[in-house]
């Protein structure tokens, strides 16, 4: 990484980008409050060899250590990241996104109720299954493009920007189309193709860790997604498979003070997938505001003893603005307001 001097001016910024674009490695520029960082990835001795801390404006260059390296905190000079999606802010530190909806998309009415209902108790985003990946291949898979155009619909009735996975690269451009935030789940994490179509496409990206993975491969999957330019990315701790078999999975709460210290990127935490209950989802959310996520995604269904999928650990969406405002008051212990 090379940090430029306070106040050095775009052509000294530009000179430095240039030399190492002629070695071929991979350049991010990331201006920052103060100064700009330059992220160079690729050949060490390379780069080494450049002398870059004789050129104008470079105050030094610091090795990057670590295996990630655009996910890396010390690419960032470590300032988190923040951004926009239809209007929200993302990360940053001074927001909370609360992202709700149903697991997958079952009806036209279901889904328009939820969405209605998310809406009024404060949610940032819709979430919706269109494509399901599920264990067993008599489950229901979801409604695919006829629920892309739901959950089109949901977004021009509420105004609420929608978030919906990417199961298949053939599914990428009919995805692009309909979604403001594209999920990559889980099972998908280590899936390297699927990973580079995500960071082609025009969206940010909601990238979920898998079930057995440790937090660095975490970060390795985000570096393939922000390689291709997208950098937008939002990472999901949804719990891991342990010893344990209370719960559905282990929510790893550890996860998010570790990646903050160790990302730039924003963290959010999938409760309802960790616990497979729904009377564990609200403490496992007032947990997850407590130790510093950005926010939570979580299932919401308007009738979950009849939903498809998972309608055991989805919330009532009638009780959704209570369960909203519980989370926004802790997330407010912080000093964050909700999206």
């Amino acid at each position: 990484m090379i940090v430029m001097q306070p106040g050095a001016a775009e052509t000294e910024v530009e000179a430095v980008r240039e030399r190492l674009a002629q070695t071929g490695v991979h350049v991010v520029v990331m201006p920052g409050e103060l100064t700009t960082a330059i992220g160079a990835i690729g050949d060490p001795e390379g780069v080494g060899e450049l002398g870059l801390e004789g050129m104008a404006g470079v105050d030094r260059v610091v090795p990057i250590s670590r295996p990630y390296k655009l996910a890396s905190s010390e690419l960032s000079h470590h300032e988190p990241s923040r951004f926009d999606i239809a209007g929200r802010t993302v990360g940053g530190g001074e927001t909370f996104c609360l992202i709700a909806g149903p697991c997958t998309v079952e009806s036209r009415e279901g889904t328009l109720a939820v969405a209605e209902a998310v809406r009024e108790g404060g949610a940032s985003m819709l979430r919706g299954g269109a494509y399901k990946p599920r264990t067993s291949p008599f489950a229901f898979k979801g409604l695919g493009a006829q629920a892309l155009e739901l959950l089109a619909e949901a977004r021009e009735a509420t105004g609420l920007p929608v978030v919906t996975e990417l199961l298949d690269s053939g599914h990428a451009e009919a995805i692009e189309a309909h979604a403001d935030v594209v999920q990559i789940g889980a099972r998908n994490m280590q899936n390297y193709a699927l990973l580079e179509v995500a960071g082609r496409l025009g969206r940010p990206v909601l990238l979920k860790r898998g079930l057995s993975s440790t937090l660095d491969e975490l970060l390795m999957a985000a570096d393939y997604i922000l390689k291709e330019g997208n950098e937008k990315v939002i990472l999901c701790e949804r719990g891991i498979r342990t010893f344990e078999t209370a719960t559905r999975f282990t929510l790893d709460l550890g996860a998010v003070p570790w990646l903050k210290l160790h990302t730039h990127l924003p963290v959010v935490v999938d409760p309802s997938h960790a616990a497979g209950d729904r009377r564990l989802v609200e403490p496992l959310s007032r947990g997850a505001a407590a130790v510093g996520a950005d926010g939570i995604i979580v299932e919401v269904h308007q009738d979950p003893e009849h939903a498809l999928c998972d309608g055991p650990q989805a919330l009532y969406a009638s009780g959704f603005a209570d369960y909203a405002g519980t989370v926004a008051a802790h997330a407010g212990l912080l000093g964050k307001r909700l999206a």
